[in-house]
Protein backbone atom coordinates (compact mmCIF):
# COMPACT_ATOMS: atom_id res chain seq x y z
CA UNK A 1 0.00 0.00 0.00
CA UNK A 2 2.73 2.28 0.63
CA UNK A 3 4.62 1.41 -2.53
CA UNK A 4 1.27 2.27 -4.28
CA UNK A 5 0.97 5.85 -2.77
CA UNK A 6 4.87 6.58 -3.50
CA UNK A 7 3.56 6.22 -7.31
CA UNK A 8 1.98 9.08 -6.49
CA UNK A 9 3.60 12.41 -8.08
CA UNK A 10 3.30 14.09 -4.94
CA UNK A 11 3.25 13.00 -1.71
CA UNK A 12 1.55 15.23 -0.18
CA UNK A 13 -1.11 18.09 -0.88
CA UNK A 14 -2.06 21.67 0.51
CA UNK A 15 -5.05 20.75 2.86
CA UNK A 16 -4.20 21.49 6.56
CA UNK A 17 -7.01 20.32 8.19
CA UNK A 18 -9.01 17.02 6.55
CA UNK A 19 -12.54 15.79 7.30
CA UNK A 20 -13.57 12.39 6.32
CA UNK A 21 -17.21 10.45 6.20
CA UNK A 22 -19.26 8.23 4.32
CA UNK A 23 -21.60 11.43 3.68
CA UNK A 24 -20.80 14.33 2.50
CA UNK A 25 -21.90 18.23 2.29
CA UNK A 26 -23.70 18.02 -0.91
CA UNK A 27 -25.45 15.42 -2.74
CA UNK A 28 -26.36 15.06 -6.63
CA UNK A 29 -29.35 14.55 -8.86
CA UNK A 30 -29.80 14.06 -12.38
CA UNK A 31 -32.51 16.38 -13.56
CA UNK A 32 -34.99 15.28 -16.86
CA UNK A 33 -32.23 17.46 -19.34
CA UNK A 34 -29.37 15.62 -18.27
CA UNK A 35 -27.74 17.84 -16.30
CA UNK A 36 -26.51 17.60 -12.65
CA UNK A 37 -28.86 19.77 -9.85
CA UNK A 38 -26.23 19.92 -6.28
CA UNK A 39 -28.18 20.24 -3.27
CA UNK A 40 -26.72 21.18 0.50
CA UNK A 41 -26.92 19.11 3.25
CA UNK A 42 -26.96 20.11 6.55
CA UNK A 43 -26.35 18.43 10.08
CA UNK A 44 -23.87 18.58 12.61
CA UNK A 45 -20.74 17.99 10.48
CA UNK A 46 -21.71 20.21 8.10
CA UNK A 47 -22.50 22.73 10.77
CA UNK A 48 -18.66 22.01 12.61
CA UNK A 49 -16.55 22.05 9.65
CA UNK A 50 -18.24 25.89 8.77
CA UNK A 51 -16.33 26.57 12.05
CA UNK A 52 -12.95 26.57 9.93
CA UNK A 53 -12.05 29.42 8.56
CA UNK A 54 -8.80 28.19 6.22
CA UNK A 55 -10.05 27.54 2.44
CA UNK A 56 -7.89 24.86 1.96
CA UNK A 57 -9.59 22.37 4.31
CA UNK A 58 -10.89 19.67 2.49
CA UNK A 59 -13.53 17.05 2.64
CA UNK A 60 -13.16 13.87 1.82
CA UNK A 61 -16.59 12.09 1.19
CA UNK A 62 -17.94 8.98 -0.96
CA UNK A 63 -20.75 9.41 -4.09
CA UNK A 64 -23.41 7.38 -2.98
CA UNK A 65 -25.47 7.66 -6.04
CA UNK A 66 -25.06 7.65 -9.63
CA UNK A 67 -25.47 11.17 -10.15
CA UNK A 68 -22.64 11.99 -7.21
CA UNK A 69 -20.21 9.16 -9.34
CA UNK A 70 -20.83 11.34 -12.48
CA UNK A 71 -19.80 14.55 -10.68
CA UNK A 72 -17.10 13.11 -9.24
CA UNK A 73 -15.72 11.79 -12.26
CA UNK A 74 -16.06 14.94 -14.17
CA UNK A 75 -14.32 16.72 -11.28
CA UNK A 76 -10.51 16.87 -11.48
CA UNK A 77 -9.30 14.37 -8.88
CA UNK A 78 -13.18 14.39 -7.46
CA UNK A 79 -12.51 17.83 -6.55
CA UNK A 80 -15.96 18.78 -6.70
CA UNK A 81 -14.72 22.49 -5.71
CA UNK A 82 -12.40 22.63 -8.66
CA UNK A 83 -15.42 21.84 -11.36
CA UNK A 84 -16.84 25.06 -10.40
CA UNK A 85 -19.75 23.24 -7.91
CA UNK A 86 -20.91 25.19 -5.21
CA UNK A 87 -19.86 23.18 -2.24
CA UNK A 88 -20.53 26.42 0.21
CA UNK A 89 -16.62 27.29 0.61
CA UNK A 90 -15.80 23.97 1.37
CA UNK A 91 -12.75 22.07 -0.48
CA UNK A 92 -15.16 18.40 -1.09
CA UNK A 93 -13.53 15.61 -3.11
CA UNK A 94 -15.90 12.97 -3.83
CA UNK A 95 -14.80 9.51 -4.26
CA UNK A 96 -15.94 7.37 -6.86
CA UNK A 97 -15.99 3.67 -5.27
CA UNK A 98 -16.85 1.03 -7.56
CA UNK A 99 -21.04 0.78 -7.01
CA UNK A 100 -20.53 -2.94 -5.96
CA UNK A 101 -17.97 -2.14 -3.56
CA UNK A 102 -19.46 0.56 -2.30
CA UNK A 103 -22.67 -1.40 -1.52
CA UNK A 104 -20.89 -4.09 0.04
CA UNK A 105 -18.99 -1.80 2.55
CA UNK A 106 -21.77 0.32 3.41
CA UNK A 107 -25.23 -1.94 3.55
CA UNK A 108 -23.19 -5.87 3.94
CA UNK A 109 -20.54 -4.48 6.68
CA UNK A 110 -21.30 -0.79 8.09
CA UNK A 111 -25.17 -0.79 8.17
CA UNK A 112 -25.62 -4.68 8.89
CA UNK A 113 -22.67 -6.01 10.71
CA UNK A 114 -21.13 -2.87 12.76
CA UNK A 115 -24.20 -1.20 13.63
CA UNK A 116 -26.20 -4.61 14.60
CA UNK A 117 -22.86 -4.58 16.59
CA UNK A 118 -22.97 -1.71 18.49
CA UNK A 119 -26.49 -1.17 18.73
CA UNK A 120 -26.95 -4.82 20.13
CA UNK A 121 -29.32 -5.44 17.45
CA UNK A 122 -28.71 -9.27 16.39
CA UNK A 123 -31.72 -11.88 16.59
CA UNK A 124 -28.90 -14.24 18.20
CA UNK A 125 -30.36 -17.88 17.09
CA UNK A 126 -30.13 -17.23 13.87
CA UNK A 127 -27.77 -14.15 13.46
CA UNK A 128 -24.80 -13.45 12.88
CA UNK A 129 -23.68 -15.89 10.44
CA UNK A 130 -20.43 -15.02 9.50
CA UNK A 131 -19.66 -17.25 5.63
CA UNK A 132 -18.19 -16.74 2.51
CA UNK A 133 -20.74 -13.76 1.67
CA UNK A 134 -19.26 -11.56 4.46
CA UNK A 135 -16.07 -12.34 3.37
CA UNK A 136 -16.81 -10.29 0.19
CA UNK A 137 -18.30 -7.83 2.02
CA UNK A 138 -15.35 -7.77 4.37
CA UNK A 139 -12.66 -7.26 1.91
CA UNK A 140 -15.21 -4.66 -0.20
CA UNK A 141 -14.89 -2.54 3.56
CA UNK A 142 -11.42 -2.83 3.43
CA UNK A 143 -11.19 -1.57 -0.30
CA UNK A 144 -13.42 1.04 0.70
CA UNK A 145 -11.55 2.33 3.65
CA UNK A 146 -8.47 2.36 1.67
CA UNK A 147 -9.53 4.54 -1.10
CA UNK A 148 -10.67 6.91 1.89
CA UNK A 149 -6.78 6.82 3.15
CA UNK A 150 -5.24 7.22 -0.14
CA UNK A 151 -7.61 10.22 -1.06
CA UNK A 152 -6.67 11.84 2.31
CA UNK A 153 -2.91 10.87 2.12
CA UNK A 154 -2.71 12.56 -1.58
CA UNK A 155 -4.67 15.89 0.13
CA UNK A 156 -3.09 16.26 3.14
CA UNK A 157 -0.19 19.18 4.40
CA UNK A 158 2.43 17.83 6.03
CA UNK A 159 1.53 17.21 9.86
CA UNK A 160 -2.29 17.93 9.25
CA UNK A 161 -4.88 17.14 11.29
CA UNK A 162 -6.85 14.50 10.00
CA UNK A 163 -10.69 14.15 11.56
CA UNK A 164 -12.62 10.84 10.00
CA UNK A 165 -15.52 10.13 10.93
CA UNK A 166 -17.42 7.46 12.45
CA UNK A 167 -17.86 3.22 11.88
CA UNK A 168 -18.03 3.41 8.19
CA UNK A 169 -14.24 4.39 7.87
CA UNK A 170 -13.25 2.01 11.19
CA UNK A 171 -10.25 1.20 9.37
CA UNK A 172 -8.67 4.37 7.94
CA UNK A 173 -6.86 5.28 10.55
CA UNK A 174 -4.58 2.69 10.99
CA UNK A 175 -4.18 2.63 7.00
CA UNK A 176 -3.96 6.33 6.61
CA UNK A 177 -0.82 6.13 9.06
CA UNK A 178 0.64 3.75 6.92
CA UNK A 179 0.55 6.01 3.88
CA UNK A 180 1.50 8.96 5.97
CA UNK A 181 3.33 8.74 9.63
CA UNK A 182 3.74 12.63 9.62
CA UNK A 183 -0.38 12.87 9.78
CA UNK A 184 -2.57 13.71 13.32
CA UNK A 185 -5.12 11.36 13.17
CA UNK A 186 -8.27 11.71 14.88
CA UNK A 187 -11.48 9.06 14.61
CA UNK A 188 -15.09 10.03 16.34
CA UNK A 189 -17.30 7.40 16.66
CA UNK A 190 -21.29 8.44 16.65
CA UNK A 191 -22.55 5.27 17.59
CA UNK A 192 -22.14 3.14 20.81
CA UNK A 193 -19.51 1.04 21.15
CA UNK A 194 -20.46 -2.51 22.35
CA UNK A 195 -19.40 -4.66 25.10
CA UNK A 196 -16.73 -6.60 24.45
CA UNK A 197 -18.93 -10.07 25.12
CA UNK A 198 -21.18 -8.55 22.42
CA UNK A 199 -18.12 -6.96 20.13
CA UNK A 200 -16.70 -10.54 19.90
CA UNK A 201 -19.75 -12.08 18.00
CA UNK A 202 -17.30 -10.39 14.88
CA UNK A 203 -14.90 -13.00 13.67
CA UNK A 204 -11.81 -12.75 15.69
CA UNK A 205 -9.79 -11.12 13.19
CA UNK A 206 -12.53 -8.57 12.26
CA UNK A 207 -12.92 -7.62 15.98
CA UNK A 208 -9.12 -7.16 16.05
CA UNK A 209 -8.92 -5.82 12.80
CA UNK A 210 -11.56 -2.56 13.50
CA UNK A 211 -9.61 -2.29 16.69
CA UNK A 212 -6.37 -1.46 14.82
CA UNK A 213 -7.62 0.27 12.36
CA UNK A 214 -8.85 2.91 15.38
CA UNK A 215 -6.33 2.79 17.48
CA UNK A 216 -4.60 4.24 13.92
CA UNK A 217 -5.70 7.27 15.02
CA UNK A 218 -3.66 9.69 17.75
CA UNK A 219 -7.19 10.35 19.57
CA UNK A 220 -10.36 8.13 19.31
CA UNK A 221 -13.50 10.29 20.64
CA UNK A 222 -16.84 9.39 21.57
CA UNK A 223 -19.59 10.97 22.32
CA UNK A 224 -19.78 10.15 26.05
CA UNK A 225 -17.48 8.05 28.82
CA UNK A 226 -19.62 4.41 28.88
CA UNK A 227 -19.08 4.19 25.01
CA UNK A 228 -15.09 5.23 25.48
CA UNK A 229 -14.69 2.92 28.24
CA UNK A 230 -16.29 0.21 26.04
CA UNK A 231 -14.40 0.62 23.34
CA UNK A 232 -10.96 0.38 26.07
CA UNK A 233 -12.45 -2.67 27.42
CA UNK A 234 -12.66 -4.73 23.96
CA UNK A 235 -8.85 -3.44 23.06
CA UNK A 236 -8.04 -4.63 26.50
CA UNK A 237 -9.70 -8.37 25.79
CA UNK A 238 -9.45 -8.58 22.28
CA UNK A 239 -6.12 -7.08 21.34
CA UNK A 240 -4.73 -7.66 24.87
CA UNK A 241 -3.83 -3.66 24.67
CA UNK A 242 -2.90 -1.83 27.90
CA UNK A 243 -5.62 0.83 29.56
CA UNK A 244 -5.34 3.67 31.16
CA UNK A 245 -9.21 3.62 32.56
CA UNK A 246 -8.08 7.35 34.81
CA UNK A 247 -6.58 9.37 31.99
CA UNK A 248 -8.59 7.01 28.76
CA UNK A 249 -5.66 5.76 27.15
CA UNK A 250 -5.07 2.97 25.53
CA UNK A 251 -1.29 1.47 24.38
CA UNK A 252 -0.44 -1.07 21.58
CA UNK A 253 2.12 -2.30 19.73
CA UNK A 254 4.24 0.65 21.06
CA UNK A 255 1.45 3.48 20.76
CA UNK A 256 -0.98 5.05 22.89
CA UNK A 257 -4.13 6.03 21.19
CA UNK A 258 -5.29 8.96 23.58
CA UNK A 259 -9.68 8.95 24.62
CA UNK A 260 -11.89 11.93 24.06
CA UNK A 261 -15.46 12.33 25.02
CA UNK A 262 -17.81 15.04 23.14
CA UNK A 263 -21.14 14.94 23.84
CA UNK A 264 -22.26 16.63 20.49
CA UNK A 265 -25.26 19.26 21.42
CA UNK A 266 -28.08 20.76 20.04
CA UNK A 267 -27.96 24.05 17.49
CA UNK A 268 -29.86 26.01 19.76
CA UNK A 269 -29.42 29.09 17.67
CA UNK A 270 -30.42 27.65 14.27
CA UNK A 271 -33.10 25.60 15.88
CA UNK A 272 -35.14 28.16 17.30
CA UNK A 273 -34.94 30.22 14.08
CA UNK A 274 -35.68 27.71 12.23
CA UNK A 275 -38.44 26.61 14.21
CA UNK A 276 -40.28 30.28 13.70
CA UNK A 277 -40.39 29.83 10.35
CA UNK A 278 -43.62 30.23 7.92
CA UNK A 279 -43.78 26.76 7.25
CA UNK A 280 -43.21 25.37 10.37
CA UNK A 281 -45.60 28.24 11.22
CA UNK A 282 -48.35 26.67 8.64
CA UNK A 283 -47.66 22.98 9.99
CA UNK A 284 -48.15 23.51 13.43
CA UNK A 285 -51.57 25.10 12.84
CA UNK A 286 -52.32 21.58 11.05
CA UNK A 287 -51.49 19.87 13.97
CA UNK A 288 -53.32 21.96 16.45
CA UNK A 289 -56.39 21.45 14.19
CA UNK A 290 -55.84 17.99 14.28
CA UNK A 291 -55.28 17.82 18.33
CA UNK A 292 -57.85 20.15 19.63
CA UNK A 293 -57.24 21.27 23.29
CA UNK A 294 -55.64 17.76 23.88
CA UNK A 295 -52.35 17.10 25.47
CA UNK A 296 -49.75 15.39 23.14
CA UNK A 297 -46.96 12.83 23.47
CA UNK A 298 -44.66 13.43 20.28
CA UNK A 299 -41.63 11.33 19.56
CA UNK A 300 -39.58 11.83 15.75
CA UNK A 301 -37.18 9.56 14.61
CA UNK A 302 -36.22 7.35 11.69
CA UNK A 303 -37.59 4.06 11.64
CA UNK A 304 -34.70 2.55 12.88
CA UNK A 305 -34.33 -1.05 14.61
CA UNK A 306 -32.77 1.03 18.00
CA UNK A 307 -35.25 3.66 18.51
CA UNK A 308 -37.63 1.35 19.46
CA UNK A 309 -41.04 2.56 17.96
CA UNK A 310 -42.73 -0.57 18.38
CA UNK A 311 -42.46 -0.46 21.83
CA UNK A 312 -43.31 2.95 22.03
CA UNK A 313 -46.65 2.25 20.75
CA UNK A 314 -47.32 -0.87 22.73
CA UNK A 315 -46.57 1.61 25.77
CA UNK A 316 -49.00 4.18 24.53
CA UNK A 317 -51.77 1.68 23.78
CA UNK A 318 -51.31 0.09 27.17
CA UNK A 319 -51.52 3.52 29.02
CA UNK A 320 -55.09 3.83 26.73
CA UNK A 321 -55.68 0.66 28.40
CA UNK A 322 -55.66 0.88 32.00
CA UNK A 323 -55.88 4.87 31.99
CA UNK A 324 -59.56 5.33 30.16
CA UNK A 325 -59.36 8.44 31.80
CA UNK A 326 -56.99 10.11 28.89
CA UNK A 327 -59.34 8.63 26.34
CA UNK A 328 -59.92 11.74 23.99
CA UNK A 329 -57.83 13.75 26.18
CA UNK A 330 -54.55 12.63 24.46
CA UNK A 331 -52.94 12.52 21.11
CA UNK A 332 -49.59 10.67 20.14
CA UNK A 333 -48.23 12.44 17.26
CA UNK A 334 -45.47 9.67 16.38
CA UNK A 335 -43.10 11.22 12.73
CA UNK A 336 -41.03 8.31 11.56
CA UNK A 337 -39.03 8.61 8.99
CA UNK A 338 -38.04 5.99 6.17
CA UNK A 339 -34.63 4.44 7.29
CA UNK A 340 -32.37 1.87 5.58
CA UNK A 341 -35.20 1.05 2.88
CA UNK A 342 -32.93 -1.40 0.99
CA UNK A 343 -32.16 -3.55 4.20
CA UNK A 344 -34.98 -6.22 4.22
CA UNK A 345 -34.93 -6.18 8.22
CA UNK A 346 -36.20 -2.04 7.68
CA UNK A 347 -38.83 -2.64 5.57
CA UNK A 348 -40.29 -5.26 8.10
CA UNK A 349 -40.16 -2.93 10.76
CA UNK A 350 -41.67 -0.23 9.38
CA UNK A 351 -44.37 -2.31 8.42
CA UNK A 352 -45.02 -3.58 11.85
CA UNK A 353 -45.06 0.15 12.68
CA UNK A 354 -48.02 1.08 10.71
CA UNK A 355 -49.75 -2.03 11.30
CA UNK A 356 -49.92 -0.91 15.22
CA UNK A 357 -50.55 1.83 14.75
CA UNK A 358 -53.63 0.81 12.52
CA UNK A 359 -54.45 -1.44 15.33
CA UNK A 360 -54.74 1.62 18.41
CA UNK A 361 -56.64 3.57 16.43
CA UNK A 362 -58.90 0.99 15.70
CA UNK A 363 -59.28 0.19 19.30
CA UNK A 364 -59.46 3.27 20.98
CA UNK A 365 -60.49 5.85 18.06
CA UNK A 366 -64.20 7.48 17.88
CA UNK A 367 -66.08 10.11 15.75
CA UNK A 368 -64.15 12.83 16.57
CA UNK A 369 -61.18 11.50 18.61
CA UNK A 370 -57.82 9.56 16.55
CA UNK A 371 -55.75 8.60 19.48
CA UNK A 372 -52.54 8.27 17.06
CA UNK A 373 -50.78 10.38 14.38
CA UNK A 374 -48.80 8.44 12.59
CA UNK A 375 -45.69 9.63 9.45
CA UNK A 376 -43.92 7.65 7.62
CA UNK A 377 -42.39 10.31 5.76
CA UNK A 378 -39.54 13.01 5.94
CA UNK A 379 -40.60 16.37 7.37
CA UNK A 380 -38.38 18.06 9.15
CA UNK A 381 -40.34 21.40 9.27
CA UNK A 382 -43.51 19.47 10.44
CA UNK A 383 -40.96 17.51 12.87
CA UNK A 384 -39.99 21.29 14.06
CA UNK A 385 -43.39 22.22 14.81
CA UNK A 386 -44.40 18.96 16.98
CA UNK A 387 -41.80 19.85 19.12
CA UNK A 388 -42.99 23.18 19.65
CA UNK A 389 -46.35 21.35 20.29
CA UNK A 390 -45.22 18.59 22.57
CA UNK A 391 -46.21 18.02 26.11
CA UNK A 392 -44.10 15.30 26.57
CA UNK A 393 -41.45 13.67 24.06
CA UNK A 394 -41.15 10.11 24.13
CA UNK A 395 -37.50 9.07 23.47
CA UNK A 396 -36.55 5.19 24.33
CA UNK A 397 -34.04 3.76 21.85
CA UNK A 398 -32.61 -0.03 22.45
CA UNK A 399 -29.54 2.04 22.26
CA UNK A 400 -28.17 5.18 21.05
CA UNK A 401 -24.69 6.69 20.63
CA UNK A 402 -26.33 10.35 21.53
CA UNK A 403 -30.26 10.78 20.15
CA UNK A 404 -30.06 14.51 19.27
CA UNK A 405 -34.02 14.49 19.31
CA UNK A 406 -34.03 14.50 23.13
CA UNK A 407 -31.52 17.71 23.10
CA UNK A 408 -33.54 19.22 20.13
CA UNK A 409 -36.96 19.32 21.33
CA UNK A 410 -36.80 21.07 24.82
CA UNK A 411 -34.78 24.13 23.03
CA UNK A 412 -37.85 24.68 20.62
CA UNK A 413 -40.61 23.92 22.82
CA UNK A 414 -43.33 26.77 23.22
CA UNK A 415 -44.77 25.90 26.73
CA UNK A 416 -42.32 23.34 28.20
CA UNK A 417 -41.73 19.79 27.49
CA UNK A 418 -41.25 16.57 29.95
CA UNK A 419 -38.91 14.43 28.67
CA UNK A 420 -39.28 10.52 28.95
CA UNK A 421 -36.11 9.51 28.41
CA UNK A 422 -34.58 5.80 28.19
CA UNK A 423 -31.30 4.99 29.95
CA UNK A 424 -29.46 3.47 26.71
CA UNK A 425 -29.13 6.91 25.16
CA UNK A 426 -26.60 8.87 25.20
CA UNK A 427 -28.26 11.81 25.81
CA UNK A 428 -29.25 10.46 28.86
CA UNK A 429 -25.70 10.97 30.56
CA UNK A 430 -26.17 14.44 30.40
CA UNK A 431 -29.72 15.16 30.74
CA UNK A 432 -31.23 12.22 33.28
CA UNK A 433 -31.42 15.21 36.12
CA UNK A 434 -34.46 16.60 34.36
CA UNK A 435 -35.93 13.50 32.30
CA UNK A 436 -38.31 10.51 33.82
CA UNK A 437 -35.47 7.60 32.79
CA UNK A 438 -37.43 4.32 31.77
CA UNK A 439 -36.07 1.22 30.76
CA UNK A 440 -36.34 0.88 27.26
CA UNK A 441 -37.54 -2.49 26.96
CA UNK A 442 -40.28 -2.29 29.58
CA UNK A 443 -43.63 -1.44 28.21
CA UNK A 444 -45.59 -0.95 31.58
CA UNK A 445 -42.73 1.62 33.15
CA UNK A 446 -42.60 3.42 29.78
CA UNK A 447 -46.40 3.88 29.75
CA UNK A 448 -46.25 4.61 33.60
CA UNK A 449 -43.64 6.78 32.50
CA UNK A 450 -46.00 8.02 29.94
CA UNK A 451 -48.82 8.81 32.81
CA UNK A 452 -46.05 10.59 34.69
CA UNK A 453 -44.80 12.87 32.69
CA UNK A 454 -48.75 14.16 31.70
CA UNK A 455 -49.90 15.32 35.11
CA UNK A 456 -46.21 17.01 35.53
CA UNK A 457 -47.32 20.16 37.14
CA UNK A 458 -46.79 23.16 34.40
CA UNK A 459 -44.59 25.13 36.58
CA UNK A 460 -42.30 21.58 37.15
CA UNK A 461 -42.31 20.98 33.32
CA UNK A 462 -41.32 24.71 32.28
CA UNK A 463 -38.67 24.73 35.13
CA UNK A 464 -37.12 21.38 33.81
CA UNK A 465 -37.42 22.10 30.11
CA UNK A 466 -34.81 25.00 30.61
CA UNK A 467 -32.59 22.72 32.78
CA UNK A 468 -32.55 20.58 29.47
CA UNK A 469 -32.34 22.80 26.94
CA UNK A 470 -29.33 24.64 29.25
CA UNK A 471 -27.39 21.12 29.02
CA UNK A 472 -28.36 19.69 25.77
CA UNK A 473 -26.74 23.07 23.75
CA UNK A 474 -23.29 23.23 25.94
CA UNK A 475 -21.54 21.87 23.12
CA UNK A 476 -23.07 23.19 19.38
CA UNK A 477 -21.57 21.33 16.74
CA UNK A 478 -18.92 23.79 16.09
CA UNK A 479 -17.48 23.87 19.45
CA UNK A 480 -17.61 19.82 19.25
CA UNK A 481 -15.76 20.02 16.05
CA UNK A 482 -13.29 22.70 17.47
CA UNK A 483 -12.83 21.06 20.39
CA UNK A 484 -12.04 17.77 18.86
CA UNK A 485 -9.35 19.88 16.32
CA UNK A 486 -7.39 21.62 19.34
CA UNK A 487 -7.34 17.89 21.19
CA UNK A 488 -5.36 16.94 18.28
Amino acid sequence: MADHASERPTQSGAAPILVASNRGPVSFRTEDDGTLSLRRGGGGLVSGLSAIDDPNAVWVCAALSDADRTAARQAPDGRLDRAGHDVGGQAVRMLDIDPETFALAYNGVANSTLWFVHHLLYDIPTKPAFDAGFRTEWAAYRAYNTAFAEALAAEAAPGAAVLVQDYHLSLTPALLRELRPDLRIGHFSHTPWAPPEYYRLLPDDVAAEVLRGILGADRAAFLTRRWALAFADCCEAVLGASVDRDVLAVTYAGRTTRLGVHGLGADAAFLRERAHRPDVDERLAALREAVGDRRTIVRVDRTELSKNIVRGLLAYRHLLRTRPEWHDRVVHIAFAYPSRTDLAEYREYTAEVRRLAEEINAEFATADWQPLILHVDDDFPRSLAAYRLADVALVNPVRDGMNLVAKEVPVVSDHGCALVLSREAGAHAELADDAITINPFDVIATADALAQALTMPPADRADRTKRLASAATALPPQQWFLDQLHAL
